[in-house]
């Protein structure tokens, strides 16, 4: 497979924050505890603390999450005082959603490799935290393939990773295709996290990928005080306010906004925020829930495991029951752990290093063909399309297309005339401006009528050129952000394996990805 580069910053997809990220930007130094580079893992390993009791803690999870799974990874090294994850959390998209998830994976499980290499006293795990508790059915419940689009009918309320998965049976007698690891994922397990667990651990479990489930009371345990703390004083959302306001004033937009309680209520078909009213007592929105001070801190203690942080506070569950050092995130992630930093500071966790997830445009045998006899350029391939025809015309006539030199020797004669009349009579002026003026719409609508004629000419190279686009973009858009891995895995066994071998995690530039 042969990879080219282009900068992310000439794709014209990125936010501006993000791409002054990536930049290493002064202004946002502040905002982060180090730049994600090889060598900053040595401070950042330096720093980062956890305690025995955690560990055992997360290990005895993870035994409990996994049972029944064979070929399940070894935990037993987290136990270890050496050992250290990298962690990239996402939805449970239905067979496993855009091909960035996949990305988002192979970025983590390729950091963990690169890390041993570069610190070989040091073990490290690559984590992926199932975002079990989301609530957002509507952005999982979909996905891809060929072109069609598959969607996930339920009536299943309240968090994802506690839906049954059975009825996606009904999906697969609509997918022309055999998909045998789904259907045993699926239709063998009687929650979606437990379906995800199984087929990850199936396509990256050899690669020491470890799958998370954080919706656990044991682990909720350990989160405890902060959710006290966030019941009783809403300490996060002030930090947050403040630190957005910081991050506008640069001219930023960002991407999150604290409430005053950044948990959940959550329960078998609920996941419904908690709110505080003016008397200090607390109800769940949408439900007939109402809790005192006292009663809602009794649940808390009793139950840790039915209260859910928020996009708030989720990062700092995150670090605070794993012996994390990285995040890898993609660019609307990356964002908005900037404005996380202080909440990091308050509770004295160690702030991870943000990095980039990879990004790729995968071009298939057939395309990469056609990219090549077109002789397009990476830059070019992220070009607007009415700008990418109209360059690739003007390379490929073998006329002018424009008027320029004759406009100019026209010009100097309009000129001479306008002169040679207001000598006569000044109030010429107008009359001769006028003309001049439709002279030159008249000459712009000629170029308009040669450059349709020429583009005629060139029909053929143009519908290529725009059935590469149509395919390497759909919609419009980035390939990854639509397209499922399974277009390309069912054509190409080793697809996964060619991504693995290909995606430098430290290189924060988009992959052209060209199969030879």
């Amino acid at each position: 497979m042969d990879c080219q580069y282009l900068p992310l910053s000439a794709t014209g997809q990125f936010s501006t924050l993000f791409l002054d990220y990536i930049a290493q930007k002064d202004s946002l130094a502040p905002f982060y505890n180090h730049f994600p580079t090889p060598s900053a893992f040595r401070q950042q390993l330096a720093e980062k603390t956890f305690d025995a009791s955690k560990r055992e803690t997360l290990v005895d999870a993870l035994e409990r999450q996994y049972a029944g799974i064979a070929n399940k990874p070894d935990f037993s090294i987290l136990r270890q005082p050496n050992t250290f994850t990298v962690t990239t959390g996402h939805q449970l998209n239905i067979f496993t959603g855009p091909l960035y998830i996949v990305y988002k994976l192979i970025t983590t499980i390729k950091l963990a490799r690169k890390l041993a290499q570069e610190y070989p006293d040091y073990q490290f795990v690559p984590v992926y935290w199932m975002a079990t508790e989301d609530h957002d059915f509507a952005e999982i419940n979909h996905f891809s393939l060929f072109g069609n689009q598959y969607t996930w009918q339920t009536e299943q309320r309240g968090a994802v990773g506690r839906m049954n998965p059975q009825e996606l049976k009904a999906l697969f007698a609509q997918i022309p295709e055999k998909l045998h690891l789904f259907e045993k994922a699926y239709l063998s397990h009687d929650t979606l996290a437990d379906a995800v667990r199984f087929y990850v651990n199936e396509l990256f479990g050899n690669e020491g990928l470890v799958c998370l489930d954080a919706d656990d009371p044991a682990l909720k345990r350990k989160f405890l005080p902060v959710m006290k703390d966030d019941l009783l004083n809403q300490t996060a959302s002030g930090l947050v306010e403040q630190q957005t306001e910081k991050l506008e004033a640069l001219g930023y937009k960002t991407v999150i906004t604290a409430r005053a309680v950044n948990l959940f209520y959550l329960d078998d078909q609920v996941r419904e925020r908690i709110e505080r009213a003016d008397d200090g007592s607390y109800r769940v929105l949408h439900t007939k829930l109402r809790f005192t001070e006292s009663e809602l801190l009794t649940e808390l203690t009793d139950h840790p495991e039915r209260f859910s942080p928020n996009v708030v506070l989720r990062p700092l569950y995150q670090e605070t029951i794993l012996p994390n050092l990285a995040y890898i995130g993609g660019p609307s992630e990356v964002p908005y752990w900037l404005q996380l930093k202080p909440v990091f500071d308050h509770y004295q966790t160690t702030f991870p290093l943000l990095m980039p997830r990879s990004f790729a445009l995968y071009v298939p045998k057939v395309s990469a063909r056609r990219v090549a006899k077109l002789g397009l350029t990476p830059e070019q391939l992220f070009q607007d399309d009415q700008a990418l025809k109209r360059e690739f015309v003007d390379h490929h006539t073998r006329h002018s297309l424009s008027f320029d030199n004759e406009n100019k020797a026209v010009n100097k004669g309009l000129d001479a005339l306008l002169h040679k009349a207001m000598m006569v009579d000044p109030t010429l002026e107008k009359a001769v401006l006028a003309e001049t003026k439709r002279f030159a719409n008249a000459v712009v609508r000629l170029e308009k009528k040669m450059r349709r004629a020429e583009e005629r000419n060139q029909e053929v190279g143009l519908r290529q050129l725009q059935a590469v686009k149509d395919e390497l973009f759909p919609n419009g858009g980035l390939q990854e952000r639509s397209e499922n891995y399974l277009t390309f895995a069912l054509r190409d066994s080793s697809f996964l394996k060619k991504l693995l071998d290909t995606f430098d995690p430290f290189d924060y530039r988009m992959h052209i990805c060209l199969e030879a």
